[in-house]
């Protein structure tokens, strides 16, 4: 549910399985409090309203807006607001094998880390985690959702961990990332995932990300919803339709294209057709991007300027 009343609790959940093996949660608690459990997972939480206070480790831990709690798998705890006003908090529950995969990947340890702070206050670690979260909430590309959590455990383990892990040097990777691009150019339709687009270019996901961004100036995301934009423009000025064009490209639906191409381009897809002088779309598109109120509008007045024209004839 996601009531926005002043008091109300809310919650929602996304499955992340295609970002790492996890679950995602987005949730205002007041009164809700969770029993003392233990599970199999990582906590890791960032706090963006009120405070949060939870048992954890023999000693009490009040989380206040703009920080991060983590739990290690295995340990008991509770949680609950701090505060009577409640607080707003985003979740993600890593698995610890996937946390082991991204330690090796990003500093070459084995084995699972180990946090032993309960609250971090880390600004950089919760602006990436932010960007994570939002990417899955927004639904963005796999790549983008896997690559922005990828940035953000990077930091968290090297940062954080028990054991000290340093971000592993990269070096030139031209003909790895030459293969992905002509996968991205040819493909561009497709919604890879960070860990497929790795598999390709024969290096490991964040190794992989790392060498694109500094071969290309951009990471694989990135460069990704910048071909689809050109391929885009391409399909427009030959006079396909809006609707058409946002499929073709791979774009779920015309809102997220329009969205998307008035980011990159400057204008909605509707404004560049009219004032690029190209062929007008189909009626359907003309419908879809007006406003229900303003087709009313605009059928009362034909119809007004149909019967005055029918007086006239009759007079």
């Amino acid at each position: 549910m996601t009531p926005r009343a002043a008091g109300a609790e809310w919650s929602r959940f996304y499955c992340a399985g295609d970002s790492g093996p996890a679950d995602v949660l987005h949730a205002r608690f007041v009164t809700h409090r969770y029993a003392r459990h233990a599970h199999d997972h990582f906590v890791i939480a960032l706090v963006e309203c009120g405070a949060q206070s939870y048992s954890y480790r023999g000693a009490r831990h009040i989380t206040p807006a703009g920080k991060v709690f983590l739990v290690n798998p295995g340990e008991p705890h509770t949680g609950e607001s701090a505060t009577p006003a409640g607080y707003v908090y985003r979740a993600f529950y890593p698995r610890p094998e996937f946390l082991a995969s991204v330690a090796g990947d990003v500093g070459g340890r084995a084995g699972v880390p180990f946090f032993r702070e309960a609250v971090l206050d880390d600004p950089p670690l919760v602006d990436l985690l932010s960007q994570f979260h939002r990417s899955v909430a927004a639904r963005a590309s796999r790549g983008e959702r896997e690559a922005r959590l990828l940035e953000a455990l990077a930091r968290l383990i090297t940062r954080h961990a028990d054991a000290a892990t340093s971000l592993m040097p990269v070096g030139r990777e031209r003909a790895a990332v030459r293969r992905a691009r002509e996968y991205l150019e040819s493909r561009f339709a497709d919604d890879p995932s960070l860990s497929e687009l790795a598999a390709l270019a024969r290096l490991s996901p964040y190794h992989f990300a790392r060498a694109f961004a500094r071969e290309v100036g951009l990471p694989p995301h990135a460069y990704l919803e910048g071909v689809r934009i050109q391929r885009a423009v391409e399909r427009l000025r030959r006079g396909e339709s809006i609707a058409a064009t946002a499929l073709s490209v791979g774009y779920a639906d015309q809102s997220h294209f329009t969205r998307r191409f008035k980011r990159f381009v400057g204008v909605t897809p509707g404004q560049y057709v009219r004032e690029a002088g190209l062929r007008a779309r189909s009626k359907i598109d003309q419908d879809k991007s007006t406003p229900e109120c303003e087709r009313d509008r605009h059928t009362q007045g034909g119809d007004r300027a149909r019967r005055g024209a029918q007086a006239v004839r009759t007079a």
